[in-house]
């Protein structure tokens, strides 16, 4: 079913419901449409941290420490 056809078949399902159901629906969609926006929101940040080079500077930083530099060692 295409995009178009989901688009008609709403419409006259929402024509038939009474004012509160449809306003309902209405509300619906607002949330699953900021979901949606939060999400590619989300999806660009984290991309956008994985590419940057920002702390590359840190991967040709020596090792300052150790495990034989601790004095105790937890494992829990």
């Amino acid at each position: 079913m295409t995009k178009q056809a989901i688009i008609e078949r709403t419409v006259e399902a929402i024509k038939q419901l009474p004012y509160d159901k449809a306003e309902e629906i209405s509300d619906f969609a607002d949330f699953v449409q900021k979901r949606y926006e939060e999400n590619q929101l989300s999806q660009g940040m984290q991309k956008m941290v994985a590419e940057s080079t920002a702390f590359a500077f840190l991967d040709d930083e020596e090792e300052l420490y150790s495990v034989s530099d601790l004095k105790e060692v937890y494992n829990g």
